[in-house]
Parts: structure tokens; C-alpha cells; sequence
């Protein structure tokens, strides 16, 4: 029987390796695909798994391994310090801050409660706003939330129609910075490049379901009047080093981090995952150093040495190989119960960014997809209808055919494997 079960899993495979290299789909782009059996422990198929591709938001699966190998249950929000009548505060990269889209924390009570006057620094930030290879003209996009050490309100400003055809601003602090003098054909918010002045059309209609995020500008001077105002409270700023002797508050479960960044690909969190990863290992809100010590101290023993630029897989500068994102994987797996990772990741036919990837009752694709123009990775952990689990990858770079079309050859694939195996 054991040999009958072998035989039909080769047979599997050539038909899989087989329509990899012999589908029109894939003809004219670069596939790579790696499968592992985890139970026997052993690479099922690999097509280009050594070569480097373009990963897109599958790079958020090595944020969410650096921070499960470095956070702890609960996230830091911020690292502060009490001298006589002065409550000094550091961020840490929290993006929970009042986030809409978050659930609340103990912090705003905390800074809203003390009795102290609240002075706030900046030093320990040694980062940029945007990460190395982040198209400047996505500036007006939601998934393209500016990195700060203390984010407040997701970094975004929020604006929604009301049955009065109206326009709703939250925080209600850039309402006064916003105007009617765009001159677009539809309804939309356009912020000035350089500044935190927004505008839309006169006279277009805004629907009551309507909601767009803009990112503001960050900096230091509107985090302390953004803070200051939300806290209805001076908040002064200084540039004070972070010290050693500093206390930490917390403020979420980490999951709750973690399921919304892998859910529906949250570029804001992922970012600043890693700048918390940054601050665990060595006390610098620095992406780049977090990626460099995360590699050095937990990724060492990866097939391929990856070229890992951001957190959230903005950056077309990322190159990873998908024999590595499978190890990764297989790291992931070995410390995370399966209970709990197929929770916190999307699946095929059910939920998040996978919801409508397939029709299905049952699902059997757990994964965190990854999309730039002319890029559809896929990568996770597929259950077969035998119970095996594998781990797979699929990445394809540098088509012109559309995304849907792509999607659909891979789910197709993958659907085969999962029930021949």
C-alpha cells in the first residue's frame, strides 16, 4: 500500500512539473514553484525554486516570523519615563494608536490620565518614511501609510459620506486643511504632495457608503500636534536619547496585528512590525536594521540569502527564492500550533484577500498572497484530501496577461495536488 501511495504521488507531480512548463498560462512569464512534504520531510517538486523573484506582500511572511520569533504575546506601544512632574514618552512603531481599524488599547487612557506633563521624543527613530524602492505616486494611497515611530490613526485621514451628502473627517484635526477646489470628474480626496492640504470636487456627489483613507505627512512636529490635540493636553516635543531605564506599556494581543496584516495585506502594520522587531533587538526604530539583525540571528540557515528590503513588500528591490519562503515556512509551522496559523492566515474560498479566490465549503488553502502590477505570488500551506499537509510556493514575475488569469492556472495546480495527494 505504502509503495501504491508513492507511486501515486510521482505520478502527481510529473503531471503538476508537466503543466508548469507546458501551460500556456505561464508561457510567456517566470514561474517558480517549490512543494515539501512536511510529515515525510522532504521537497515534493521544484520549478525554478532556486531563481529569485519579485515576492510583492509575501514578504509580510517574514515580517510575521521576525516578529513571532521577537515580540511576545502583547505589543509594546510605547517605552516611557517618569522625572518629578514629567512623563517622557518614546514610540515604539505601535500602529494601534487609535486606529480605525484596531481595537482600542489601554494606551490613549494612560496618556489622557496622567497627571505628569507629557514630553515626547523622537531620537530613537533613525528611519525614512518610505522604504527603499516605494513608488513615490502611490503617496495618496492607503496602502501607502507613511512610517512613524508613534503612528496615530493608522497614519491615514479617514473621510466618509453621510446621508446629508456630506463629508466626514476623522481626525476631525484635518477638516480645517481640507477643501472643494480639486477639479476631478468623480468624487474623490487628493492630498498636495508635500503637505497635509486635501481637497475634493464641488458639486460631485459623495455617496453615504463612500470611504477613503488618505495619508497624511508624517513628522515629528505633526505627531506631537496630532497627539497634543487628540490628548486635549499639552504634549511638548524634545530630543531626549531612550534610555535603559525606561518602562514599556502594552497595548494588543499580537495576533490581532498578525491576522489583520496577513487578512487583508495591511502595509501599515507590516511596516511597522517591523520597526517594533527593530526596537526589541537593539532599541532603533529602523526597519533596515531590523531586517539585518532578524536575518542575521533567526535566518541564517535559509537555502537562499534574501534580499529583504521592507516589511510590507512594497519595494520591487525584494528577491526572494521560493525554496526559501517554503523553509520559512516550515519555520513558521514548527512554533505556530495549526489552529492558530490557519487561523491567522487567510483561506482560499473563505476569507481575507483569498475570500474569492475559489468556490469552496471546506477550505484547504491556507496562504498570504502577493500582488504587484505584473507579479501574483502564493504562497502557504495546502491540506490534502489523504490529510497530508505540504508547504508550497508559487511565484510568477513579469506577465502581461491579467491577474485573474494567472490566479486561476495556480488554483487549478493546486487543486490537483490537493486531490491526487
Amino acid at each position: 500500500m505504502l509503495l501504491l501511495a508513492c507511486d501515486a504521488t510521482k505520478i502527481s507531480m510529473k503531471s503538476v512539473s508537466r503543466k508548469l512548463k507546458e501551460s500556456p498560462t505561464f508561457s510567456q512569464n517566470f514561474t517558480g514553484f517549490a512543494l515539501y512534504d512536511i510529515s515525510e520531510k522532504k521537497m515534493l517538486l521544484e520549478h525554478n525554486a532556486e531563481r529569485y523573484f519579485t515576492p510583492a506582500s509575501n514578504t509580510k511572511l517574514f515580517t510575521f516570523y521576525a516578529s513571532l520569533k521577537t515580540l511576545g504575546d502583547s505589543i509594546p506601544a510605547l517605552h516611557y519615563q517618569i522625572a518629578s512632574d514629567s512623563l517622557i514618552i518614546w514610540g515604539t512603531g505601535d500602529p494601534s494608536f487609535l486606529n480605525p481599524d484596531l481595537p482600542k488599547s489601554k494606551v490613549y487612557d494612560f496618556l489622557k490620565n496622567r497627571p505628569e506633563k507629557i514630553y515626547f521624543s523622537n531620537d530613537n527613530f533613525t528611519g525614512s518614511f518610505y522604504g527603499k524602492g516605494w513608488a513615490w505616486d502611490d503617496y495618496n494611497d492607503d496602502y501607502a501609510a507613511e512610517v512613524s515611530s508613534f503612528p496615530i490613526h493608522g497614519n491615514v485621514v479617514r473621510f466618509t459620506g453621510n446621508k446629508e451628502n456630506g463629508i466626514e473627517i476623522q481626525p476631525k484635526f484635518f477638516a480645517e486643511k481640507t477643501y472643494n477646489w480639486s477639479k476631478s470628474e468623480s468624487f474623490s480626496v487628493q492630498r498636495d504632495l508635500g503637505t497635509n492640504l486635501f481637497s475634493y470636487p464641488a458639486g460631485k456627489e459623495i455617496k453615504a457608503n463612500y470611504k477613503q483613507d488618505v495619508p497624511f505627512k508624517t513628522g515629528v512636529e505633526v505627531t506631537t500636534v496630532l497627539l497634543a490635540d487628540t490628548l486635549k493636553k499639552e504634549v511638548t516635543l524634545i530630543n531626549k536619547p531612550l534610555e535603559r531605564s525606561t518602562k514599556t506599556i502594552f497595548s494588543l494581543p499580537a495576533d490581532s496585528l498578525y491576522k489583520r496584516m496577513l487578512h487583508v495585506s495591511d502595509n501599515m502594520i507590516a511596516e511597522h512590525l517591523m520597526l517594533l522587531n527593530a526596537d526589541a533587538l537593539g532599541n532603533e526604530l529602523n526597519v533596515n536594521v531590523g531586517i539585518e539583525k532578524v536575518k542575521e540571528k533567526f535566518l541564517a540557515d535559509l537555502p537562499d540569502v534574501p534580499r529583504w528590503i521592507d516589511g510590507s513588500g512594497l519595494s520591487r528591490y525584494n528577491l526572494f527564492t521560493p525554496r526559501s519562503i517554503v523553509a520559512l515556512l516550515g519555520k513558521i509551522h514548527d512554533i505556530v500550533p495549526e489552529e492558530r496559523l490557519f487561523r491567522l492566515l487567510p483561506a482560499a474560498g473563505k476569507s481575507g484577500t483569498l475570500r474569492n479566490m475559489m468556490k469552496i465549503d471546506e477550505p484547504f488553502i491556507f496562504a498570504k498572497s502577493g500582488s504587484l502590477s505584473n507579479i501574483y505570488c502564493l504562497s502557504g500551506y495546502l491540506l490534502t484530501k489523504k490529510g497530508k499537509v505540504f508547504i508550497f510556493s508559487v511565484m510568477n514575475n513579469n506577465f502581461t496577461k491579467s491577474t485573474a488569469e494567472i490566479r486561476k492556472e495556480m488554483v487549478n495546480i493546486l487543486t490537483e495536488i490537493h486531490q491526487n495527494n
